[in-house]
């Protein structure tokens, strides 16, 4: 068999289950750390529940994302996530599915695993949001659970730091109120409220205009030009607040 016969045979069954993310449509990419408990907590022992340098490796795996052939307006992360929402024109591999996904998960876990000196594996899925209001949702809903999970975490870590074994932890505060959460945590000098807000709501990571002198060709006279640059956000609004931040920042790229 001629060899352009075999590819094109041979191809067919590559490329037959290729999806693409319709024009018009917003996409925002899910990428989590696959079996990061074990790799935090035991292989690097990371100081429990939050620690600055696994923070700082995750922000810069998020900028490394927005600045790697990707058109991404917004990135945030919280624990071993990061969600990334794309420029709604972006058309980066003709908004393939698979070429997103696995190129996405193939560039955080080598960012991250440099950073780390060691294995970091991220997996990658796409969300497919057909309206802004639904794009507000989604970021909020990220938003909401990193403040959920901040509150479980430094309750269950403070008990484990107490001697109670992991299982017991678990199950003490299944059936408490976020109320009695924060009450737990203040009996022990812990007020929930006064904790960093990047542990409690994330990390954003953004574009922001700036000006600088630059010569201009046609002149070569000092003019002011307007680049880019990516800001990190460590104190995200919140509820309400980050709801109309994230609508506000879709707005101004539509």
């Amino acid at each position: 068999m001629k060899f352009d016969d075999l590819d094109k045979k041979m191809r067919l069954f590559e490329t037959a289950h290729d999806h693409c993310v319709l024009p018009g449509i917003y996409i925002v990419a899910r990428i989590d750390g696959r079996c990061f408990t074990k790799l935090t907590k035991e292989t690097h022992c990371f100081e429990a529940p939050y620690d600055t340098k696994f923070r700082d490796i995750m922000v810069e795996t998020v900028k490394h994302l927005m600045n790697c052939g990707f058109k991404i307006i917004y990135g945030y992360t919280q624990s071993d996530e990061i969600s990334l929402l794309f420029d709604l024109n972006d058309n980066t591999f003709q908004r393939k599915e698979r070429k997103l996904n696995s190129v996405l998960a193939g560039e955080a876990s080598a960012k991250f695993s440099l950073l780390l000196g060691d294995h970091g594996i991220f997996d990658s899925r796409l969300c497919q949001l057909p309206n802004r209001q639904l794009v507000v949702d989604y970021f909020r809903w990220r938003n909401e659970d990193a403040h959920r999970n901040a509150l479980n975490s430094h309750c269950y870590w403070l008990l484990r730091k107490e001697g109670v074994k992991p299982k017991t932890a678990d199950v003490t505060f299944c059936k408490m109120s976020v109320a009695e959460k924060n009450e737990f945590l203040f009996q022990r000098g812990i007020n929930f409220n006064e904790l960093p807000s990047w542990q409690k709501r994330g990390v954003g990571v953004y574009w922001q205009a700036y000006e600088k002198e630059a010569i201009s060709p046609l002149t070569n006279e000092t003019v002011l030009a307007t680049r880019k640059q990516l800001t990190v956000d460590y104190e995200l609004p919140m509820k309400d607040s980050y709801s109309q931040f994230i609508d506000t920042l879709v707005q101004s790229v539509e």
